[in-house]
């Protein structure tokens, strides 16, 4: 799956990296590093955290499931 960022959050990001960079390191980043490394890190780490996000989702879902009865279920009369 490849993860394509719309125009207008690749342009934040790249300027949330270059802000990074001017505040931690020595060295500015370019707009062509900057584009450079936000491609890096959305194909290693983009799949990583969406397939935890993912997971965790489904963890969630999966106990509301189990605990479903326990929240709607109505007793009902012997007989009736």
């Amino acid at each position: 799956m490849r993860i394509r960022l719309a125009d207008d959050r690749r342009v934040r990001l790249v300027r949330a990296l270059k802000a990074f960079f001017d505040d931690n390191f020595d060295e500015p980043l370019s707009d062509f590093r900057a584009n450079e490394l936000l491609d890096f890190i959305v194909a290693e780490l983009g799949p990583v955290v969406y397939n935890q996000g993912v997971q965790d989702a489904r963890g969630y879902v999966l106990k509301k499931l189990e605990d479903l009865e326990g929240e709607v279920y109505e007793p009902e009369r012997p007989g009736r």
